[in-house]
């Protein structure tokens, strides 16, 4: 009985969690191809005014779709100021002129899932030297979300040995997206499945992590997997400790070299094992973070 219960220790606070976390969904388009690549990242509303948190590198992937799109409509217009059909020499020129054999996404698109009713746009701040963002959705009539986080009122609290929780949206399983060959675009359709459910994952604090001055985050034993990024950590009552924020992929220097059996026929398996540590920012710092622009939290 005992081991049963240690297994649901988080039952309640991936509920808790999940009324605040939210997916972003992205879809790209590279180069010279009409494969469309979906992708994920997560942000955490923090309270009602419309403020989230999420890591700086999930912010300049948003941002980036303006960048991108303004990068192709220029290549665009060089294509149709050619007179009659461009030889494929030219178009390797001009994609060359418009950096696409270096940075090969001609599309990339993102959408804000379950967070408001309409979006116009938001505004940010993005922090100086620690992978952390925050975000402020706008134009909208009705935020999807009543719930909001308790952060940890004492952040030296956590310390290696601690088990928290992770909770995100790593696997893509989205197919509401289409390539228009008419448009020669990308585009979010109606049709297909927009379903991206959250994933949770626990882990053990086993390093502390500092700048050289203070304790900025921690490592934990199990990898925080991609898309999961910007999402919270939390313990077992829902109480938020910090967000993901990057994978470490540590050397366990354990290669392997060993014949085995296979459906009664020997193979040669060779492995070279790395763990994969979770790295997540601390809860001191978000919340300076916060406290730093006036944003407002719970903390307990």
């Amino acid at each position: 009985m005992a081991s049963w219960v240690n297994c649901g220790m988080f039952a309640t606070a991936v509920s808790k969690v999940s009324e605040f976390t939210r997916p972003i969904s992205f879809i790209t388009r590279f180069y010279d191809s009409t494969k469309i690549q979906p992708g994920s990242a997560t942000l955490f509303f923090i309270n009602a005014d419309g403020w989230a948190l999420t890591c700086r590198h999930v912010l300049d992937e948003v941002l980036a779709c303006d960048h991108v799109a303004e990068r192709k409509s220029a290549f665009q217009a060089d294509v149709a100021a050619i007179k009659g059909k461009p030889s494929r020499n030219t178009l390797k020129n001009l994609a060359k002129k418009h950096h696409f054999d270096s940075q090969p996404v001609l599309e990339h698109l993102c959408r804000f899932e379950g967070c408001v009713d309409t979006l116009s746009g938001f505004d940010w701040h993005r922090h100086d030297t620690q992978d952390i963002a925050l975000l402020r959705v706008k134009g909208y009539s009705k935020l999807l979300c009543s719930h909001f986080p308790v952060f940890a009122a004492n952040g030296a609290d956590l310390q290696p040995g601690r088990s928290l929780c992770r909770l995100g949206f790593p696997f893509p399983e989205f197919s509401n997206f289409t390539y228009d060959a008419g448009k020669e675009a990308i585009e979010w359709t109606t049709a297909g499945s927009s379903n991206l459910p959250h994933f949770p994952i626990d882990g053990m604090v086993s390093r502390l992590v500092s700048d050289g001055k203070t304790i900025v985050g921690f490592e934990l034993t199990t990898p925080g997997l991609r898309g999961q990024s910007g999402g919270p950590a939390f313990d077992s009552d829902g109480r938020v400790w910090d967000m993901q924020s990057q994978t470490r992929h540590l050397d366990l220097n354990f290669d392997v070299a060993q014949d085995v059996l296979r459906a009664g026929k020997k193979k040669k398996i060779t492995s070279f094992p790395f763990l994969h540590a979770g790295q997540c920012v601390h809860v001191d710092v978000l919340k300076d973070f916060m406290r730093k622009h006036s944003i407002s939290f719970a903390e307990g």
